[in-house]
C-alpha cells in the first residue's frame, strides 16, 4: 500500500514538473514570439511598410495602343495583378514551391516536421519555407554576413511577417506580390519583367513550358538561368512539369509531350534603353520626365523618384505607327541610300570627306580629333590620367569590337580610330509624325540604332532646312491677300540690297522658263530661288521670321535675306510641328507626346492638354495646302506619284541645302504631318551631284515608304481623303490652267469694252 502511494505521489510529481517545465516552455516561447512582435529583439516591419513595401518599381513607358515601350529602374522591376498572371504559372508555382500554400496560413507545419525529422536523420528532403515566408524575405531583406543567433531571430521575424501577410493579404494577392518581388535572373525583378525579358510576353501570354521554366528559375535564377545554363534549365523545367504531374494540374502525358520541346530562347533580349521600339523617343523622355519629377511631389513632401516609384507614363505613340517608321528608314537606308553612297565614294582617298584641296588634310585631321576626344574611351582615359601619347597609341591599336552595319552588328578587329573614320562614311536619319488635330506625336525616329548612334536628330539637333523654309515666305504672301497660288511673276534674277549696301543675287539650280511669267504655285513646286528672292525683296526677313515664330520656331534665326533659300539651322521637331499648322487649318499645336500620367497605384498625377494658338487664318493655311500639293503633283515631290504611285491628296516640300549636306521632305495630308531629315553626322559628308544629295532622293522614299505602310494599315483609320475647305466661302481658283483662261476672258471683255467707248 505504502509503495503504491509512493508511485502515487512520484507520479504526481513527474506530472507537475512536467507541466511545469511545458508550460514554462510555453509561455517561454510565447514571451519569445511577443517580444520579436514588440521588437524588444529588433525591428519589425510596420502595418504600413506591409501595405506599401518599399520595392524599388520601374517607371513603364506605355503607348497610345497600350503597348509596354521601355521602362526606367533601377531594378527593373513591374507588378503584375493575380489576374495578369497565367493559371500555367501558378499551378508551376505551386508545384515547385509550395503545394499547401492554399491550406496554410503562412508557416507550414507539416513542413517544419518534415525539415526537423531531416535534421535529426540527416536525410532532408527540401526546405520548409512556404511562399509567404520567401515573400517576406523578399520584402524585407536580410543583412549580410549575418552571425548565427542574429539569423535565427530574423527567421522567426519572418514567420510572424508572414502571418500578418496572411491576415492582411488574400492568397492571390500574396501569389502577385511574390511574383512580382522574387528576381529571375538578367536584371530582370518581378514576372512581368521576366517574361517580357526571356520570351517577350506579357505574364498571362506565357505557355505551359514557358511558365514552368520561370517558376524553376526562382529558385536560383543564376545556376538556372536558361541563357547561360540551358541544360540545367531545362531538367529544372521539365521537374515543374513532372511534379505539377504529380499534383493533377496537367496529365502525365502533357508532362511527357511538353519536356521534349527544346528551351526557345529566340525572343530573349535584355530590356535596358537601348534596345526595343522608340529608343530615341525613350531617352528624349527620360530627360523631359527626370525635369518633371524635380517639381512633383509625393504626399510625403518628397520629389518622384523616376527609378523607383513605379511611375506609368502614357505616351501619344501609336506602337504600329512606330514599327512602320523605323522599318521605313531601315528599308531606304539600309537597301537603297547607303550602299548608293558607299559605291558613290569608292576608290576615294579621302572619302567620305569634301573640302577643296588645299584644305584636305588639315580639316580631315581636325573632324578626326574633334571625334576622338568627344568619345567615351578618350573621356575615360584622360579622367584616369593617362597621358597624352598612350592615348593617342590606344586609338591606333586595334582591338576586338562590335560595329554597326544595316545587315546587323559586325564581329571585327579594327583601330579606334578606324572605327571612327566608319562611322564617318553612314547616312544618318529621323522621322517625326505627328497627328494633325491634337498634335500628338505618333512615331518618332532620331537616328539608326540608338545602340551606335546617341544623338538624336529629331528634338536634339538643328540642321540647315534648305528650301523646306521656304513656306514659311509663302504664307506671308498669301495672308497678305494680293497674292494667290496662281499669281504670276517674272522668272528673272532678282537682287536684294544688304544693310552694308551690297546686293544678294541667289542662284536657281534650273534653267527652266527663265524670262516667263511663272505661277507662285510652280515656283514653290519647283522650289525656283529667284521667285523666293523677289518675295523677301517684297516683304522683310523680320515678317518671316516672325511668321516661323507664330508656327512654332523657336530656333535662332538672323533676320537675311537668305533665309527666303532655307539657311537657319531648325529642328526636325520644329519643323513638322509648323508644316502641321497648314493642316490644321492655320492653328498651330505644340507637338505633344504624354498625355497622362500615373503612380504606381494608378492614380493619375497629370494630364497634358495640346497647347495651341491661331498662327495663321484658316484661307491662308487653304492656299498653303493647294500650293503644296503642287510640290507633288509637277514639282520636286512628283516622284511620290511616278514611282510610289501615291494618288491620294498629298501636300509637301522638299529641301537640299548647301552641297546637298541635309535632305528634307515635309509631307502633309489631312490627318498625319511627317517629317523626314537625312544627312550624315559632319556637313562635310555628302553625295557629291544634287541628283543622288537632294531631298527628294534622301528624304522623300523614307516619308513614302511609311505612309504606304500607314494607308495599308485600317485599324490606324488614317484617311486618304482630301483636306476640307474652309467654312467661309473661298473665291479663289486654285487650277491656274483655268485662272489663266479667266484672266485671258476678263482681259478680252476689258479689250471689246474700252474699244466699244471709242
Amino acid at each position: 500500500m505504502t509503495a503504491k502511494k509512493n508511485n502515487t505521489a512520484k507520479f504526481f510529481n513527474y506530472a507537475v514538473k512536467f507541466w511545469l517545465i511545458f508550460l514554462s516552455l510555453l509561455a517561454a516561447t510565447v514571451l519569445f514570439f511577443y517580444g520579436v512582435a514588440n521588437e524588444w529583439l529588433g525591428p519589425m516591419p510596420s502595418f504600413e511598410e506591409l501595405e506599401n513595401p518599399s520595392t524599388n518599381l520601374a517607371s513603364e513607358i506605355y503607348s497610345s495602343d497600350g503597348q509596354l515601350l521601355g521602362t526606367y529602374y533601377i531594378e527593373n522591376r513591374s507588378n503584375s495583378t493575380f489576374r495578369e498572371l497565367s493559371p500555367q504559372l501558378v499551378n508551376a508555382l505551386l508545384s515547385i514551391e509550395d503545394i499547401r500554400f492554399t491550406e496554410h496560413s503562412g508557416i507550414d507545419q507539416k513542413a517544419l516536421l518534415r525539415v526537423a525529422w531531416g535534421v535529426l536523420t540527416r536525410n532532408s528532403k527540401g526546405g520548409g519555407s512556404t511562399l509567404t515566408q520567401q515573400l517576406a524575405k523578399n520584402l524585407f531583406p536580410r543583412e549580410q554576413n549575418m552571425s548565427t543567433p542574429k539569423l535565427v531571430i530574423r527567421k522567426f521575424q519572418e514567420w510572424i511577417t508572414s502571418v500578418k501577410l496572411e491576415r492582411n493579404y488574400s492568397k492571390e494577392e500574396i501569389m502577385a506580390m511574390y511574383l512580382n518581388t522574387v528576381a529571375f535572373g538578367s536584371h530582370a525583378y518581378g514576372i512581368k519583367s521576366a517574361a517580357l525579358t526571356f520570351f517577350n510576353k506579357a505574364p498571362d501570354e506565357l505557355l505551359l513550358e514557358e511558365a514552368a521554366l520561370m517558376a524553376g528559375v526562382v529558385n536560383a535564377p543564376t545556376w538556372y538561368s536558361p541563357v547561360r545554363n540551358p541544360e540545367r534549365a531545362q531538367k529544372r523545367r521539365n521537374l515543374v512539369l513532372t511534379k505539377m504531374a504529380d499534383y493533377n494540374f496537367i496529365s502525365r502525358h502533357v508532362a511527357d509531350s511538353v519536356s521534349q520541346i527544346p528551351l526557345d530562347m529566340s525572343n530573349y533580349g535584355l530590356l535596358d534603353h537601348t534596345s526595343g521600339q522608340a529608343t530615341y523617343f525613350r531617352e528624349f523622355l527620360r530627360a523631359e520626365m527626370k525635369q518633371w519629377c524635380a517639381t512633383h511631389f509625393k504626399t510625403d513632401g518628397t520629389a518622384y523618384d523616376l527609378y523607383k516609384d513605379g511611375l506609368k507614363i502614357y505616351t501619344t505613340i501609336n506602337s504600329r505607327m512606330q514599327q512602320y517608321a523605323e522599318d521605313a528608314i531601315r528599308e531606304h537606308l539600309g537597301a537603297d541610300l547607303q550602299p548608293a553612297f558607299f559605291k558613290h565614294w569608292r576608290g576615294y582617298p579621302n572619302a567620305p570627306f569634301v573640302f577643296p584641296p588645299e584644305d584636305m588634310k588639315t580639316e580631315v585631321e581636325k573632324i578626326m580629333q574633334q571625334a576622338v576626344r568627344r568619345s567615351d574611351r578618350y573621356r575615360a582615359m584622360k579622367a584616369d590620367g593617362v597621358p597624352a601619347d598612350s592615348i593617342a597609341l590606344s586609338f591606333r591599336t586595334p582591338v576586338r569590337m562590335q560595329v554597326f552595319s544595316w545587315k546587323g552588328t559586325i564581329d571585327t578587329i579594327m583601330t579606334p580610330l578606324d572605327s571612327i573614320r566608319y562611322y564617318k562614311f553612314f547616312m544618318l536619319s529621323s522621322l517625326m509624325s505627328i497627328e494633325s488635330r491634337t498634335g500628338f506625336v505618333r512615331a518618332y525616329v532620331g537616328g539608326n540604332d540608338y545602340r551606335y548612334f546617341q544623338y538624336d536628330h529629331a528634338t536634339q539637333a538643328r540642321r540647315q532646312v534648305g528650301s523646306t523654309f521656304k513656306p514659311f515666305l509663302y504664307t506671308l504672301a498669301m495672308q497678305e491677300g494680293e497674292y494667290s497660288p496662281c499669281y504670276k511673276v517674272p522668272n528673272i534674277k532678282y537682287s536684294v540690297q544688304l544693310y552694308d549696301g551690297t546686293f544678294w543675287e541667289p542662284k536657281n539650280s534650273s534653267d527652266e522658263r527663265i524670262g516667263e511669267e511663272v505661277t507662285l504655285k510652280w515656283a514653290l513646286a519647283n522650289s525656283n530661288n529667284w521667285i523666293s528672292a523677289y518675295l523677301i525683296k517684297r516683304f522683310s526677313p523680320e515678317s518671316v521670321i516672325q511668321m516661323a515664330r507664330k508656327m512654332g520656331v523657336t530656333a535662332p534665326i538672323d533676320p537675311v535675306p537668305s533665309i527666303a533659300l532655307g539657311t537657319p539651322d531648325i529642328s526636325l521637331c520644329e519643323m513638322v510641328g509648323a508644316m502641321n499648322t497648314f493642316a490644321n487649318k492655320g492653328v498651330y499645336v505644340k507637338p505633344v507626346f504624354v498625355v497622362r500620367i500615373e503612380d504606381k497605384n494608378g492614380n493619375v498625377i497629370d494630364r497634358y492638354a495640346p497647347e495651341k494658338n491661331e498662327a495663321i487664318d484658316e484661307v491662308t493655311a487653304y492656299k498653303m495646302v493647294q500650293l503644296m500639293k503642287g510640290v507633288v503633283e509637277s514639282g520636286t515631290g512628283i516622284r511620290l506619284r511616278l514611282k510610289y504611285k501615291m494618288e491620294n491628296p498629298i501636300a509637301g516640300k522638299t529641301g537640299t541645302t548647301q552641297n546637298q549636306s541635309d535632305g528634307w521632305f515635309m509631307g502633309i495630308t489631312p490627318d498625319l504631318t511627317t517629317g523626314v531629315w537625312v544627312g550624315a553626322e559632319d556637313r562635310s559628308v555628302h553625295f557629291r551631284t544634287i541628283s543622288l544629295g537632294q531631298g527628294a532622293n534622301m528624304a522623300l522614299p523614307i516619308w513614302a515608304l511609311y505612309m504606304r505602310k500607314v494607308y495599308d494599315d485600317p485599324s490606324l483609320h488614317i484617311s486618304q481623303g482630301d483636306f476640307s475647305k474652309p467654312l467661309t466661302d473661298v473665291s479663289i481658283e486654285f487650277d491656274c490652267d483655268k485662272y489663266d483662261r479667266a484672266q485671258k476672258n476678263r482681259n478680252s471683255n476689258n479689250k471689246k469694252n474700252f474699244d466699244s467707248d471709242f
